[in-house]
């Protein structure tokens, strides 16, 4: 076979990544409202957007780190309402841990798991994501043996840097790869800058923007070992 390497983006290419945040979100504030009263009495949770904002006009060598991000608005929460520097920082931890856990609580796409497992026995496969999820904990570290993220090489997607370390990591040339993802610009078009071959998740039956066209067009997960393999064999 021609390709060697399957990249993956993870946020909603293999999930719904809206409904897991806002879950973990309800989480998190629960959390807060349960561990820290005194906070509640004196903080709008309305307020973390705010604070968000002001985070990211400050702070933008961490806008691509969502994990970060998120722990300095709460710090920042916290330090706020009059909390001393230790506590905000246990306090900060407490809240994003709790977060984080239920953010990497996932429900699968239908045949997106069957499908990892269907063509992790012909190729590689590695995650690229401009997102926090932790493989390891979703449970999908038997599948990825890599994960690059916008964390990990400091910058998010459509730059090439995430898509260059997956190349060298896997000592295979771009066009043995194949890039599956959700985002025209972010996923295909990047990948397909870079030399490798596309594939757009689309479940949506959206219109492609004006863009060059991905190599193939993904309506449902059952479809995606033919999908791949059909490149493959070019």
């Amino acid at each position: 076979m021609a390709i060697k390497l399957l990249t993956f983006d993870l946020d909603n290419t293999l999930w719904d990544v809206e409904s897991i945040v806002t879950r973990a979100e309800k989480v998190m504030r629960a959390w807060i409202r349960q561990h820290h009263p005194e906070f509640v009495q004196a903080f709008d949770f309305r307020q973390f957007i705010a604070l968000r904002d002001a985070v990211l006009r400050d702070r933008a060598d961490i806008a691509h780190d969502f994990t970060s991000l998120r722990l300095e608005v709460l710090r920042r929460a916290f330090a706020g309402v009059g909390y001393a520097p230790v506590d905000v920082e246990a306090a900060a931890q407490g809240a994003f841990e709790e977060y984080f856990r239920e953010r990497n609580v996932v429900e699968y796409f239908p045949g997106a798991l069957e499908a990892l497992r269907d063509l992790r026995e012909d190729f590689s496969i590695y995650a690229l994501s401009n997102g926090n999820a932790d493989v390891g904990r979703i449970g999908l570290g038997h599948i990825f043996s890599q994960h690059f993220s916008a964390i990990s090489v400091g910058a998010p997607k459509p730059d090439p840097r995430m898509f260059h370390a997956a190349i060298a990591a896997a000592g295979v040339s771009p066009h043995e790869v194949i890039h599956i993802g959700d985002h025209p610009e972010q996923d295909v078009a990047a990948a397909a800058a870079v030399g490798m071959r596309t594939i757009w998740v689309n479940f949506g039956g959206l219109e492609w923007p004006a863009l060059p066209p991905a190599d193939a067009e993904l309506r449902h997960f059952t479809d995606l070992p033919r999908l791949v393999r059909q490149l493959a064999a070019r």
